[in-house]
């Protein structure tokens, strides 16, 4: 059975439902998805390939 995942907009998006970016599933893995295709391809990451993400971006 899969798990329900919470889904997030970047807050540079606005963050509202109207508003098209990626969204970011953060549970045992990091999952990113386009929010305009929610049922397509996702990125999976691990947790510690996450934060260099981030830390790099930052």
């Amino acid at each position: 059975m899969a798990c329900e995942r919470t889904w997030r907009k970047s807050s540079y998006s606005g963050g509202t439902g109207d508003s098209d970016c990626v969204e970011v599933s953060l549970a045992q893995d990091a999952l990113v998805r386009d929010s305009k295709n929610a049922g397509g391809d996702v990125l999976a990451f691990s947790v510690p390939a996450w934060r260099s993400l981030v830390s790099w971006l930052s």
